[in-house]
């Protein structure tokens, strides 16, 4: 059993190497290249297991990726800092001017989406002879539908995209992932039998308004404090400790007041990063403060897809599940491509898309550790093996095929 130390040392370690390989050799997006060279090496383990069944290094490797809570690093970690990270780089200009775009996108996007999966996935898994209930499907369709904002803005960094259709992706990968999450709470306590149906159904948008409101006004509140509060002096390093304490304290009142914290500090950054510069802070703190975020966020991102990698490692995926997770991915891009769809049919009257929006939007859709982390919080059901794997699966595919090709895409469909 590793100290927390030594098991951070282990992470930060391989980290580093693989990214230096992938720098030196492959010349890949960072994420995406760590995330692959972490998914070889799981496989060449499991490999070697079978072949040279006297060598335990499979297993020893398995127990210290088991001593990694995923759920506990991604959810009550990593993604606090990530969000804030994301948003605080985001032009609120342009994606005020796409509010209505994004809003309907995070929202209703997301509820079409869930949708759709829920019933392809709970039609198919019949007929494949791996039923899944009406309700376990609708828990998948919620962890699956929200785009991760950290694929999403990870990948847009190597993408060079219009400025509506950037604001269109990156602000709908911020918010809606917050939706997303409380979807999924929603859906899970119907599962586990702590909901009843209508009472259940009609008590979501009320808990939804509730999360998302709260969170909002909670990171609107925090971000014009820490505003202030840097406004008031001008050190550097005060003001980057400043922006740390109020990610993380914005993360714990939100949790404890049973609002949205990915919303509460994507608001904040959001204020933050566009409100600080121009009143708040020196060019000096500037350099020094996006700095540090740009920083944080890439290591941490880093860190994050290595640990997707190394997950199969420990992850339930055996024949026994039959075609179904394969089958979860086309189901998902065609939920994508609805949620997608439907809004830019209702508003392409009224608000101008750049060509080729829905295809981009529906191919740049990645998901990521964020799903993981909530299919594994999952209690230990029958329905958790095909969920995780499904999950896994879905999470691979968009990040590295869809990740990999979508550059190409918008080069295509904006020339």
């Amino acid at each position: 059993m590793l100290a927390p130390l030594e098991l951070l040392s282990v992470l930060l370690l391989l980290t580093a190497i693989f990214s230096w390989l992938n720098e030196r050799f492959f010349g890949l997006p960072e994420t995406v290249g760590v995330l692959i060279m972490g998914l070889v090496a799981s496989i060449l383990l499991l490999l070697v297991e079978l072949m040279f069944q006297d060598v335990r290094l499979y297993e020893d490797v398995t127990q210290i990726v088991r001593q990694i809570d995923f759920q506990e690093a991604v959810l009550d970690g990593m993604l606090a800092f990530l969000l804030f990270a994301g948003a605080l780089h985001v032009d609120f200009n342009a994606l005020r001017s796409r509010a209505w775009v994004v809003g309907t996108m995070a929202t209703v996007g997301v509820g079409i989406s869930t949708l759709i999966v829920a019933v392809s996935v709970w039609y198919f898994g019949a007929l494949l002879g791996t039923p899944i209930s009406f309700v376990w499907a609708l828990v998948f369709g919620a962890l699956i539908s929200p785009t991760d904002p950290v694929a999403v803005l990870a990948t847009l960094k190597s993408v060079k995209v219009p400025v509506s259709l950037e604001a269109d992706m990156s602000g709908e990968s911020l918010f809606n992932d917050g939706v997303g999450v409380v979807l999924f709470t929603v859906m899970l306590t119907l599962a586990v039998g702590e909901g009843h149906s209508a009472a259940g159904f009609s008590g979501a948008a009320n808990l939804l308004a509730l999360e998302a409101l709260g969170g909002a006004a909670l990171g609107l509140g925090g971000g014009y404090l820490a505003f202030w509060a840097m406004r008031e002096v001008d050190n550097y390093s005060v003001e980057v400790l400043i922006s740390i304490a109020l990610v993380a304290a914005l993360y714990a009142f939100a949790t404890r007041l049973g609002t949205s914290g990915p919303i509460a500090v994507v608001v904040a950054g959001l204020f933050i990063g566009n409100r600080g510069p121009q009143r708040a802070m020196s060019d000096l703190t500037q350099r020094y403060l996006f700095g540090f975020w740009t920083l944080v966020d890439e290591i941490l991102n880093a860190i994050l897809f290595l640990l997707i990698g190394l997950e199969v490692l420990v992850l339930r995926l055996d024949a026994s599940l039959g075609w179904l997770p394969l089958l979860a991915i086309p189901i998902v891009l065609v939920g994508r491509f609805a949620a997608v769809g439907a809004p830019y049919l209702a508003m392409s009257r009224f608000v101008f898309f750049v060509p080729g929006t829905v295809r981009t939007l529906t191919w740049g859709g990645l998901r990521g550790g964020i799903s993981v982390a909530l299919a594994l919080s999952i209690p230990e059901v029958a329905e958790k093996s095909i969920i995780l794997a499904a999950t896994y699966v879905v999470v691979i595919f968009t990040i590295i095929v869809q990740g990999l090709t979508l550059k190409r895409l918008v080069q295509a469909a904006v020339r």
